[in-house]
């Protein structure tokens, strides 16, 4: 008899809520999310709620390096703020979305009053990277990466540890794809910053 295999491929969790929360202000899915602190929500520029669970140790693991490194670096350069998985962004298209890792120029961070800071601010991130674990769908992450750049990245990471690969989006550029590289770097964008891919595989 011939063995069954079973997809380990997490995907999430997708209500399709839109009349329901087109009647939701900023401040009241704000509120939503806190309530729901132990999971990762997002919503779509269709109104979906997009509901993830909490990642698994390795995964854990590597996105609290990269979050160290990233923020250890934009501390030292000072030209940005930078932000962690649980900030969530609205972007230009309505979605609201929560990259693993998130850096804003002082310039944009600046504009925004002190409650928009504090809730969801209103823009898409300069840089953003997303960090795949083994059960998440690569395609849906090249999705999410294609979004980011329709919507204003200048930069933007995909980094792939089960196949050791990296994906690099900028604007009006084909993605530039990296097979196992050694590091990846943030010029001219993230001034000085070159990240060692490596120490993430393991």
């Amino acid at each position: 008899m011939a063995a069954t295999l079973i997809s380990t491929e997490r995907k999430p969790v997708v209500l399709h809520l839109g009349p329901v929360l087109g009647r939701m202000t900023e401040h009241e899915f704000y509120e939503f999310c806190q309530l729901n602190k132990d999971l990762r929500i997002e919503l779509n520029s269709k109104g979906d709620l997009i509901i993830m669970p909490p990642t698994g140790g390795k995964t854990g693991r590597r996105s609290s390096k990269l979050t160290a490194r990233l923020t250890v670096w934009a501390e030292d350069d000072g030209t940005g703020q930078p932000f962690d998985s649980s900030t969530g962004f609205t972007l230009p298209n309505g979605a609201k979305r929560s990259p693993d890792f998130a850096w804003v120029a002082n310039e944009r961070w600046n504009a925004f009053t002190e409650e928009e800071q504090e809730e969801f601010p209103p823009l898409c991130p300069d840089f953003v990277v997303e960090l795949r674990s083994r059960t998440d769908s690569l395609a849906l992450l090249q999705k999410k990466m294609k979004e980011y750049i329709e919507n204003g990245i200048r930069l933007g990471w995909l980094i792939d540890p089960v196949k050791k690969k990296v994906y690099v989006y900028r604007p009006q550029a084909a993605v530039e794809i990296l097979d196992d590289p050694e590091t990846i770097s943030g010029e001219p964008l993230l001034h000085g910053f070159a990240l060692d891919v490596r120490a993430l595989w393991n």
